[in-house]
């Protein structure tokens, strides 16, 4: 060891530049950093991005930051081509590492911007894309690096290519059904909490996991439905029903006297319209059917809640029951009439009646009632 080097004084007026330029460059940026984290902190209150963008400052390194002014005070000591050159890839090295946290920190916050209601609508969803998004932000930042330093990450790239189009092509179903969670957590179609009805399923939104959806059923039991299948049915989400449209019919007899007709009309409105929750559309008297005068009507339930439609419809119910008693009104009901012409009505024995009792009918006309 050559123990003169160390009596040289340039030698030490150079590590003396050295380290005062980097300390003092290391509490420079180190107060940058700290007011602009400061002042963006006093503007969170202007919006989200601010404080966003203060919390992302707050994670600066300060290793990286220690680097960034060793490598500042190394400018201004002479050196070498060779140690210019290493130079370079440094400061490269450090940008990346800073950049690859900044990203990190910033699908850390978006993550939990998500969860600020203390819900996460679709949490699997959420936890995969934010791994996604974080792989790929420090893979980039790994190859980024190896690129700067003069190895050919070609043959890497293309090895990764080939191993993702192999392990695709092996779980293609379980990766249908994440693609459609990925799908469904970007789309919304639905989310947990919603009612929904497909095919012969009717139910609550119980989970929406990584390869199915759970549903509970009207009747108690637990529906599991693959995600990739679900995507591909017609769902109806009743759960973002703001109205519900309803449509009823119901008949009087044909010896209603077309004045009362109209008085039905009227009674119909007046009732509904005296239910709180409504909003009354029309009601007419509709067509001639069979064995009745028929009327539709259609009014608006003014909330998506199931029950509160069949406890509107009941009230609607009684109301018509007893004001068409009041129009002295009857309900319809299935008749049929049946005429003999001619001869006579064949024998009827009934238990209890008179035997060989005989009725003659020319003319005579039975009606037979059944509802």
């Amino acid at each position: 060891m050559k123990w003169e080097a160390l009596l040289d004084e340039t030698l030490w007026i150079r590590l003396g530049i050295l380290l005062a330029v980097t300390f003092a460059s290391y509490w420079l940026l180190r107060s940058v950093v700290r007011i602009a984290t400061k002042r963006l902190e006093a503007l969170s209150g202007r919006g989200r991005l601010y404080a966003f963008a203060a919390q992302m400052l707050g994670q600066t390194s300060r290793l990286l930051i220690f680097a960034f002014s060793l490598l500042i005070g190394l400018k201004w000591v002479a050196l070498s081509s060779r140690w210019e050159s290493v130079l370079a890839h440094g400061w490269f090295v450090a940008l990346a590492f800073q950049v690859a946290l900044w990203l990190d920190t910033a699908v850390r916050l978006w993550m939990e911007s998500l969860t600020l209601d203390g819900h996460v609508r679709n949490p699997v969803t959420t936890a995969i894309v934010g791994v996604m998004f974080r792989v790929l932000i420090w893979t980039m930042m790994l190859l980024s690096i190896l690129a700067n330093l003069g190895v050919d990450i070609t043959a890497m790239v293309a090895s990764l290519g080939i191993g993702g189009i192999a392990i695709a092509l092996a779980v293609q179903t379980v990766l249908g059904d994440v693609l459609a969670s990925l799908s469904i957590g970007m789309d919304k179609p639905f989310e947990v909490g919603d009612f929904v009805v497909f095919d012969d399923v009717a139910g609550t939104i119980e989970h929406i996991g990584l390869k199915t959806t759970r549903i509970r059923s009207l009747g108690g039991e637990q529906v599991v439905c693959a995600n990739a299948e679900l995507l591909k049915k017609t769902v109806h989400n009743y759960k973002r029903m703001d109205t519900r449209r309803i449509v009823f019919k119901f008949g009087v007899t044909y010896d209603t006297p077309a004045s009362k007709v109209r008085e039905v009309a009227a009674l119909v409105r007046r009732i509904i319209e005296g239910i709180g929750d409504t909003r009354f559309d029309r009601a007419h008297f509709l067509a001639f059917d069979d064995s009745q005068l028929t009327f539709e009507v259609v009014y608006l339930v003014l909330s998506s809640d199931y029950n509160q439609y069949m406890d509107i419809q009941q009230e609607i119910n009684l109301g018509l029951l007893q004001g068409l008693r009041d129009l002295d009104v009857q309900f319809a009901f299935p008749t049929r009439s049946v005429e003999f012409v001619g001869g006579s009505l064949p024998e009827i024995s009934v238990a209890g009646l008179p035997q060989g009792r005989a009725a003659t009918g020319a003319g005579m006309e039975a009606g037979v009632r059944a509802r």
